[in-house]
């Protein structure tokens, strides 16, 4: 049986309307007005379906301050700690005022402690703390509400504890300090990344604390790039090894088998680092051009160390979700081109390399800006209004000295070139500084903050300079405190 739509009933019934109307007996003659049919009903819109949140590993995670967070100060200074409320939960703040106090407050920003659940009292190394109490400053340092690759508590949570330490101290000792009147950040290593992120325009713009940093003092520092040399060397090994046909996530199984082929081992079986044939020694080429370009110090020193080699290869694999500080992988090799030498056009050693390495891509937003505070990752950009000093060393192969090239890269694009000075290190190591380095580069970067003069640095992009066998020597300081007697000693000036 035929069935009226609705707009056929609404039709009839107009049609029946206007014949009761003609019938009525009407005055009016006038010719009726057209009747628009009423539309017809549309259904209810659904309710937009919410964006689910994404969630991380990491959220889950839970971290318990140590019982004892309390420290010794230094003679002629006061030592406060105590716990906080962080972006994860709680964290340890220490801190130590000077008798002498100018009024100044450095943050010192700690490195990667791992992922164990206790967190700890943070207490700067002798050279950097007796430099910044010297100097009249005092100091403060959160352990950060997480452990793991959190660079997001440790921006958050240290920009909390700038603003509010002195409540802190007031709530915990009964004592009442002014304010800072100006408020500097430094840190080692992640520590490194926080304190460049946190004077970063965006992570300024987009913490829930913002604290207006007058300089960052980052040594030794990590950044986002970090994540892109922990990928490319052990694809790079497994690829060199002949392995290159396994999947990346086979990696930590076949990392003896990459090892024993790639290099020279000792009577008890260990590597020495040393390359044992062609494919080792492409694979210590290519670990120079990726970490820097060619430069002293750390083809012969740096890639042989055993602790830096371990802690690299022992990324390997398919996670590149950073421990799950991430939602999902960051590591992109795409557009990575690698190569053995430096400059020119790639040979067919490097071409056929290209083009037989696995191809990874990096997850759709997978570090988006967030509107809970800075990203999960903070970004170093080299977008920055304030004097920022850096130190790093020309071997370090876990932290390697590309970030600093990258570092001026982006200054130079922003408009911040010179605001950025950058000394280079002749040391094998990570954070391998001597205590004379670190108190001389702290001294000048505090006299730089306050209106002294721009601090001599190293040219870091120009690759004949960097490649120079005395590159590094103008700011290198053998002091003793560091065992540096194997290295090659520059020329007499």
């Amino acid at each position: 049986m035929r069935q009226h739509t609705t707009l056929g009933r609404a039709l009839i019934l107009i049609a029946v309307t206007s014949t009761l109307i003609a019938c009525s007996g009407s005055e009016s003659t006038a010719p009726l007005p057209s009747v628009t049919p009423p539309a017809a009903p549309q259904p209810p819109e659904p309710p937009p379906e919410e964006t689910p949140e994404i969630t991380r590993v990491h959220d889950d995670r839970v971290f318990t301050p140590a019982e004892d967070v309390s420290f010794e100060p230094q003679a002629g200074a006061q030592a406060f700690f105590g716990v906080y409320e962080g972006i994860q939960g709680d964290a340890v703040y220490s801190a130590e005022i000077p008798d002498t106090w100018n009024g100044g407050l450095v943050m010192y920003t700690h490195g990667f402690r791992g992922n164990g659940e206790t967190l700890t009292v943070s207490i700067p190394d002798p050279a950097w703390r007796g430099t910044v109490l010297g100097a009249g400053y005092a100091w403060a340092a959160s352990s950060f509400s997480a452990n793991y690759y959190d660079v997001r508590a440790g921006v958050e949570d240290t920009n909390r504890l700038a603003t509010e330490v002195m409540d802190y101290i007031e709530r915990d000792f009964g004592q009442r300090f002014d304010e800072p009147g100006q408020r500097l950040i430094s840190g080692y290593s992640m520590g490194g990344h926080i304190a460049a992120a946190a004077v970063e325009r965006e992570a300024r713009d987009s913490a829930r604390f913002r604290v207006d940093y007058a300089g960052a003092a980052p040594f030794c520092q990590s950044e986002q790039n970090q994540f892109q040399w922990l990928g490319d060397y052990p694809l790079l090994a497994q690829t060199l090894a002949g392995l290159g046909d396994r999947p990346r996530e086979d990696f930590p199984a076949l990392a003896p088998q990459i090892i024993g082929t790639l290099f020279e081992l000792d009577d008890n079986g260990n590597p020495t680092w040393v390359p044992a044939n062609a494919e080792g020694e492409r694979l210590r080429q290519a670990a120079i051009q990726l970490t820097g370009g060619e430069r002293p110090i750390f083809a012969d020193f740096g890639f042989v160390q055993n602790t830096w080699q371990e802690a690299v290869l022992s990324t390997g694999g398919a996670d590149g979700t950073i421990d799950g500080i991430l939602a999902g992988n960051i590591y992109n090799n795409q557009q990575r081109q690698y190569r053995f030498r430096r400059g020119g056009e790639p040979q067919a050693d490097e071409q056929e390399l290209n083009d037989r390495i696995e191809r990874v891509a990096a997850d759709d937003n997978v570090n988006a800006p967030r509107e809970d505070g800075v990203r999960w990752l903070p970004l170093v950009n080299g977008e920055f209004d304030v004097p920022v000093l850096t130190l790093h060393t020309l071997g370090d192969f876990y932290v390697p000295f590309r970030h600093q090239q990258l570092y001026r890269e982006r200054a130079i694009d922003s408009g911040a070139e010179d605001l950025l000075v950058q000394r280079a290190i002749r040391a094998p190591g990570h954070c391998d500084f001597t205590g004379t380095e670190i108190v001389t580069a702290l001294s000048d970067w505090l006299r730089w903050v306050n209106g002294g003069p721009t601090p001599a640095g190293d040219e870091v992009l120009d690759a004949e300079v960097v490649a120079d066998a005395d590159y590094g020597c103008a700011f290198t300081a053998n002091d003793g405190t560091r065992d540096r007697s194997a290295l090659p000693a520059c020329s007499a000036p």
